[in-house]
């Protein structure tokens, strides 16, 4: 049976067959011993990260007695959730990431960026995602929406891009007007500096 470990854009943990191309976890270990989720908050820390599947060989048993695992399916979809890259197994996009985070010559340390994304990612109550109203004229590719408040949609060039735990399945039309915006304000300034995540491959596929 799936565990309820694969991320959406909306930072909803579901279950899914597949693990999608990166792994990530938020700051700890939140799961129970017979490895479901209880109904409290799903993370430890304000440090939610984005890593690589494989690092230096390391073997992992996934929600054994370590932190909880996470599974994205890009890196887009990390970044709609509210995770940045990891400093260790990701340290060249970290660096790169801060930089573009912070605007400026001083690159933004992880603790400012998770207080700031920590902020940005969850409503007051800290247990559920916070959207952000924005025009869909001017938003910088990589960034998710939703227009319906169901679906989630990563913005690639003039196209909308339909998620699903396997990948992208469908592409429309930009539109014009206005969208509830899933990426985190911060994560949203970063792509617009020109930060490049990673695509699952079905997004060239459309």
């Amino acid at each position: 049976m799936s565990l309820q470990n694969r991320v959406t854009p909306f930072g909803e943990l579901i279950a899914a067959p597949v693990h999608g191309d990166f792994l990530g976890n938020r700051g700890g270990r939140f799961h129970r011993d017979d490895r479901t989720l209880g109904a409290r908050r799903h993370y430890v820390s304000k440090a939610w990260i984005c890593c690589v599947l494989a690092f230096r060989g390391r073997q992992r048993d996934v929600w054994g007695r370590s932190y909880t695992e996470l599974f994205f399916l890009d890196e887009p979809t990390a970044l709609a959730a509210g995770h940045r890259p990891c400093f260790e197994c990701r340290r060249a996009a970290a660096t790169a990431f801060a930089q573009k985070f912070s605007g400026g010559a001083v690159r933004a340390s992880a603790g400012e960026m998770d207080g700031i994304l920590h902020r940005e990612r969850l409503t007051e109550d800290r247990r559920t995602k916070k959207m952000h109203p924005v025009s869909l004229d001017d938003l910088p590719d990589g960034v998710f929406v939703t227009l319906s408040g169901k679906d989630a949609f990563a913005v690639n060039g003039k196209r909308l891009l339909r998620w699903s735990p396997g990948g992208y399945v469908e592409a429309i039309a930009r539109p014009l007007g206005r969208a509830m915006m899933l990426t985190p304000p911060a994560i949203r300034d970063v792509l617009a500096r020109g930060y490049a995540p990673h695509w699952h491959p079905s997004a060239a596929s459309l």
